[in-house]
């Protein structure tokens, strides 16, 4: 159980320290096309690691447990949903759109850490290194779109705290609910997958490119490459 609450909290605190990094970066650098290449190329590594979350851990688990049939439904039926999610999202505007498109992806794949712990261990350390990579990115920019949408630096700061330890009431639900239900917890990251990539596709890799420099692209396969270092190694 400490090793549980240790790894989901690592996961989560990552919200937090993403909007960190996001206020030194806003208010303490100067604006430079340097940094203009720096912010897309954090988004870009951000989406390389999301994929490989998708690529080495989720999909696998799904791959394993769910027939042909029920993973393709599943993973469509994530992709729609975050689709009309998404859709709903842009047509309400206002300030918390990143924000809860954050949280469509943080929440799923921390109930699924919680519910592979018991079982399988090595995978849910993974799982927990991911989660809290790809938060990095996304707060970032949920950080950026909050403060211009009229959130002061602190409420919203004092938000990311908070919303840090939702990984790890997500992971407790997780491990003492599913943790007896391979299946469902098989279904759970399948259908995060299709979300997550949806999101990936419509959001994060159209807004890391960036014209004459291939930075932002480097960015995205040293993510992945990550991705597969922790996969081999643990």
């Amino acid at each position: 159980m400490e090793k549980l609450l240790f790894f989901s909290f690592l996961a989560g605190v990552s919200v937090f320290i993403g909007g960190l990094l996001a206020y030194i970066f806003n208010h303490h650098l100067k604006d430079t096309p340097i940094k203009y290449e720096l912010s897309h190329s954090f988004m870009a590594f951000g989406s390389g690691i999301i994929l490989s979350a998708v690529a080495l851990v989720l999909i696998p688990k799904g791959l394993e447990e769910l027939a042909v049939w029920p993973l393709v439904l599943t993973f469509l039926s994530g992709a729609l949903c975050f689709l009309l999610i998404d859709w709903y999202l842009s047509k309400k505007g206002g300030q918390t759109a990143t924000l809860l498109a954050m949280l469509m992806d943080f929440i799923p794949e921390s109930i699924a850490l919680g519910a592979v712990f018991a079982s399988q261990s090595q995978m849910a350390k993974l799982l927990a290194v991911f989660i809290g990579l790809q938060n990095l990115p996304e707060a970032f920019n949920a950080f950026r779109d909050l403060t211009q949408s009229g959130f002061s630096t602190r409420k919203t700061l004092l938000l990311f705290f908070f919303l840090s330890f939702f990984g790890l009431g997500g992971a407790l639900a997780g491990h003492f609910i599913l943790s007896d239900y391979p299946d469902l917890t098989a279904y759970l990251m399948t259908f995060a997958s299709g979300g997550i990539l949806y999101l990936l596709v419509q959001d994060l890799i159209p807004e890391s490119k960036l014209k004459n420099t291939y930075l932002p692209t480097l960015g995205a396969i040293l993510g992945f490459c990550i991705g597969m270092i922790g996969e081999k190694i643990i």
